[in-house]
């Protein structure tokens, strides 16, 4: 006689496996931060031996523009929602949404500013370049932290943040404006040359 196993009770079945995320933990953040090293390292050598016409020199220039606009544009929104939760105009969980949603703008455009500089001739050799390359660098790493520190508080729900998580917040920031402003005031004046 055989007997037939019985069928598993919908409580039983396992959870659905949940894949990593970029977020989840220091070691994605670092594998992320050397990834984005070497491809800024290979940016910068592709420069290098990359020529373009003048046709499609104008074109990555609209695009650098445009990048621009994109990324630090929403950079400064997601630090405006944080100047209001600091104000006590919204909640903190309304500032970390906000920011979370513009995360796509800010790397879609730090990657059209990389993307479109490879063709800008830009010259290695010079130290206000060599300065905006490592402000670009630190900008790519300090927004990898910066997302892991934004789940981090979203974690807290309704607690508030630390003291801590407070001033990494603050300085995320702080790092984030310098570099941005950094590139662009160092981008403008090697365009004048």
């Amino acid at each position: 006689m055989s007997t037939m196993p019985a069928e598993p009770s919908a409580s039983a079945q396992p959870a659905p496996v949940r894949r990593l995320g970029l977020y989840d933990t220091w070691w994605t953040v670092a594998a992320a931060s050397l990834a984005a090293c070497l491809a800024l390292s290979a940016c910068a050598w592709i420069s290098l031996h990359l020529r373009v016409d003048a046709a499609l020199h104008t074109a990555a220039l609209f695009l650098h523009l445009a990048s621009l606009v994109l990324g630090f544009g929403a950079v400064l929104a997601a630090d405006y929602s944080a100047l209001l939760y600091l104000t006590g105009r919204c909640t903190l969980r309304d500032a970390l949404d906000s920011a979370a949603r513009l995360h796509v703008p800010i790397w879609a455009g730090l990657a059209g500013l990389v993307a479109s500089g490879v063709m800008l001739h830009p010259n290695l050799g010079s130290v206000p370049t060599r300065v905006k390359l490592g402000l670009v660098l630190l900008l790519t790493l300090n927004g990898l932290q910066a997302g892991l520190l934004n789940r981090r508080l979203t974690q807290q729900d309704a607690t508030p943040p630390t003291r801590r998580l407070m001033v990494r917040g603050a300085s995320t920031a702080l790092v984030s404006q310098i570099c941005w402003w950094g590139a662009v005031l160092i981008g403008f004046r090697n365009s004048q040359r």
